[in-house]
């Protein structure tokens, strides 16, 4: 159902087919950073690739799988939870997406928070 090209921003997940509004996409397991590590891993390229985690958000953790590869759009059509549980990230359609189209989340992790990001002007 997804799969791995060149988009304009590198690397980005694209539907395969035809994917419904809610239907579960990816389920990423995590490698957590205990904050401890936060001042090492912010001089590394694995900065731009995490989520932030835990009940106050404040370790941040990888996703394996395609999952630290989705690209952001403040228009997502995706969203991804966090399962601190499980340990894991899961990633549904937050709207029909057609085969082809490059599958975007929101990086602020609310479909409609429109702050900007480091990345962004």
């Amino acid at each position: 159902m997804l799969e791995v090209r060149q988009s304009q921003y590198g690397r980005g997940i694209f539907a395969t087919r035809d994917i419904k509004k809610d239907e579960l996409l990816e389920v990423s397991p995590i490698i957590i950073f205990p904050k401890e590590e936060f001042k090492y891993l912010e001089k590394t390229t694995l900065i731009n690739y995490v989520f932030w985690w835990g009940k106050d958000f404040d370790e941040c953790a990888l996703a394996l799988g395609i999952g630290s590869l989705f690209n952001h759009s403040r228009t997502p059509n995706a969203i991804f939870k966090r399962k601190l549980k499980k340990g894991t990230i899961n990633f549904y359609a937050y709207t029909d997406i057609k085969e082809g189209d490059e599958i975007r989340i929101n990086y602020n992790g609310d479909p409609d928070d429109k702050t900007r990001l480091w990345f962004e002007k």
